[in-house]
């Protein structure tokens, strides 16, 4: 892929704007998706917020400042996308964003699109537990193997922060895992 500045200056000049923001498509769409998938369960919403945040990405190219690489921003607009989305349904069922999540991994038995053994169902359970922000520190780190710098990037936060977040989801997660029947 072109570098970043070349990017931004394609996505930036009409004329190369929509060849450069099917590339940038092209580029990032599957490793968003999983980001949101990861956070939403279900194929049809992250499909669904993958969308809105491609619409607000191109809406808000010409606001990019490039102060953080390209996919730092993206990812940024996707996690705040899916934060909103889970916000929202939780909001329309009247309950609780961490009940709201745990309803969503209890159906993931029945989903077509999980295909993974016992421990993978639990370790997903385990996820949900979990307040929003270490989920996504947890996802981001553990699942799409990403360095502490890049999701202080997309997340706002210092490192060491994100470290502790980390160690913390982990000791629930195993704790969970533990006691998993």
């Amino acid at each position: 892929m072109t570098n970043d500045r070349e990017l931004i200056n394609q996505l930036k000049n009409p004329q190369t704007k929509e060849w450069a923001f099917r590339k940038l498509v092209s580029e990032y769409k599957e490793r968003l998706y999983w980001h949101i998938r990861k956070m939403v369960i279900s194929h049809d919403d992250a499909d669904d917020v993958l969308q809105n945040t491609f619409i607000k990405v191109f809406k808000n190219l010409d606001s990019f400042k490039g102060d953080s690489k390209i996919y730092s921003w993206m990812y940024r607009i996707a996690t705040n996308e899916t934060i909103t989305f889970l916000n929202k349904r939780a909001k329309e069922k009247k309950i609780d964003i961490t009940e709201y999540q745990q309803q969503l991994t209890s159906n993931l038995d029945s989903d077509y699109w999980f295909n993974g053994n016992e421990i993978q169902l639990a370790l997903q359970k385990a996820i949900a537990t979990l307040p929003q922000r270490q989920q996504l520190i947890f996802n981001m780190r553990y699942f799409e193997n990403m360095k502490y710098q890049e999701i202080s990037e997309i997340l706002d936060v210092t490192v060491g922060s994100l470290k502790a977040s980390y160690h913390h989801a982990t000791k629930k997660i195993e704790l969970y895992i533990k006691n998993y029947h």
